[in-house]
């Protein structure tokens, strides 16, 4: 079961110093950037991810998740929910703590392997609304 109690959130988010932002974008009308750099005005290291760049915002942008070679704590999702599989499946390779489905994304089957394989799992949650509604 994806996580829903607020004090377990707000723990993962307090817990928390990298974040993978999977489907980062440098179109600053997407809720990507504006919700990447929220994370990185809140403190975070975050690391963009998408093989379309090498760079958003200034930030060295991977390919993949592998490709960033350092713990990642939490891999923030932004891609299409039948996509979503592939990523997981990443997150637990790199040893992730936590995957965050992003508001829309929805994917059951790839949440419980996920779980199965030891992540935290949040589903259909705006990582930057909970942060400013649970950390303030």
């Amino acid at each position: 079961m994806p996580i829903e109690d607020d004090k377990k959130i707000r723990e993962i988010l307090s817990g928390s110093k990298t974040i993978a932002v999977v489907g980062a974008s440098n179109k600053p009308l997407r809720d990507s950037h504006r919700i990447m750099q929220y994370l990185v005005r809140e403190g975070y290291n975050v690391i963009p991810v998408n093989p379309m760049y090498t760079e958003i915002d200034g930030r060295k942008c991977y390919p993949d998740l592998a490709s960033i070679g350092q713990p990642i704590d939490i891999v923030d999702v932004f891609r299409n929910p039948d996509t979503v599989g592939e990523i997981a499946a990443e997150a637990v390779e790199v040893k992730a703590k936590t995957i965050w489905f992003q508001l829309g994304v929805v994917n059951a089957l790839a949440a419980r392997k996920a779980e199965a394989s030891g992540l935290q799992v949040i589903m259909d949650h705006c990582i930057a609304i909970d942060h400013s509604r649970l950390m303030f």
